[in-house]
């Protein structure tokens, strides 16, 4: 009975730490241009990179992911929506691009959610801290063995991730369908505007079409 209390206060101590490997972020990418960032990732640490275009031309985009020695492990071309998961091979920098090159007069609105699951303490060696250009920090391991509720808490604190990850994700596709639906409905009503003043136009001449027409006969 005391073993919980104590795991749930160990998880939210832990939580702000873990934290700090996700990120999301809303860029614009030009037309006829491309806006690449880096993460700085080390041997059997884990990566997902989820993104959504939001607005913009026919809300698509092109995108891949390379490793440290340029080879592509990931490429999407023209998707409105996309994931990808990779584990590391090697340490180095992994790249991912945006490109709206496709494009020559719309720009794109993207947005995408980061998520690294550091897997360091599995491995025996120390690791060093790194930076990547959204300024996240990687949490070093130490070589020491890791107790099970500790392990246990951070796969909780893992999942917790994923979940938010997975909720941003919703919310930025239920942004994206109603805007559609907006769009679809003012379409809509200025269509029936129009059609409504096309009517009343033709039955205006066609009133004033007979009438002339019986007025002729009469003056015959």
């Amino acid at each position: 009975m005391s073993r919980s209390p104590a795991l749930a206060l160990l998880c939210f101590l832990l939580l702000p730490i873990f934290s700090t490997l996700a990120s999301a972020h809303k860029i614009n990418v030009e037309a006829s241009k491309k806006e690449c960032f880096f993460e700085d990732l080390h041997q059997h640490d884990q990566m997902t990179i989820t993104y959504q275009v939001g607005e913009g031309g026919h809300l698509d985009i092109d995108f891949w992911l390379t490793d440290p020695e340029e080879v592509v492990l990931a490429k999407h071309i023209r998707q409105s929506t996309g994931s990808t998961s990779i584990t590391a091979e090697k340490d180095g920098r992994y790249e991912y691009c945006f490109s709206n090159q496709m494009s020559t007069m719309a720009d794109k609105q993207v947005r995408h959610v980061v998520t690294r699951y550091p897997l360091s303490f599995t491995r025996t060696e120390t690791s060093h801290p790194s930076f990547n250009v959204h300024g996240i920090i990687y949490i070093p391991e130490e070589a020491d063995i890791v107790a099970p509720v500790e392990r246990e808490i951070r796969s909780l604190a893992i999942g917790l991730l994923a979940v938010k990850d997975e909720q941003e994700y919703i919310v930025v596709r239920e942004r994206k369908h109603r805007d559609t639906a907006e769009s679809t409905n003012d379409r809509v009503k200025w269509w029936s505007v129009l059609q409504g003043v096309v009517l009343f136009a033709v039955v205006a001449w066609q009133v004033y079409y007979l009438k002339s027409f019986f007025e002729v006969k009469r003056i015959i």
